[in-house]
């Protein structure tokens, strides 16, 4: 069975931040499941078993290398879309996370092409397809 295509999948999807306004995107590359090269805020799918916080922290740490200081849960989102021609169906569990801006590099080469930090107001380009709707929904928390 497929995640998001046979069931209803979740996954932890994250907007790490320095503290000081800054986001850190990554652009996705040719060995991601879909949208390459456009950024990303990051997440990962929740497996049988996991635990949301620990999965969080393991996603982090995966993707940049980087220790959580601090998270706070934003909410939920359904997300509803397309993949290759079959509509998909996650929810996003959505979460603000404090890293060390220091400690942040990718940690998954074979998946992200480039890395970069942005302030939610000067945002690269292109976005994920998810980005933007996730900003507006949560951005009086952001």
């Amino acid at each position: 069975m497929i995640p998001g295509i046979d069931y209803t999948a979740i996954s932890i999807s994250y907007m790490c931040h320095d503290g000081h306004g800054n986001y850190v995107f990554a652009k996705r590359g040719k060995n991601c499941r879909d949208e390459w090269g456009c950024w990303d805020n990051g997440g990962g799918r929740l497996e049988f078993g996991d635990r949301v916080e620990e999965r969080l922290a393991k996603e982090i740490k995966e993707e940049y290398c980087a220790d959580i200081i601090s998270s706070e849960f934003l909410g939920y989102r359904d997300v509803h879309r397309e993949h290759d021609g079959k509509p998909t169906h996650w929810v996003a569990l959505m979460f603000k996370v404090l890293v060390d801006r220091s400690q942040v590099k990718i940690g998954e080469p074979h998946k992200f092409d480039d890395i970069g930090w942005f302030t939610l107001d000067n945002l690269p380009s292109p976005l994920h397809s998810q980005v933007e709707t996730t900003i507006e929904k949560f951005k009086e928390r952001l």
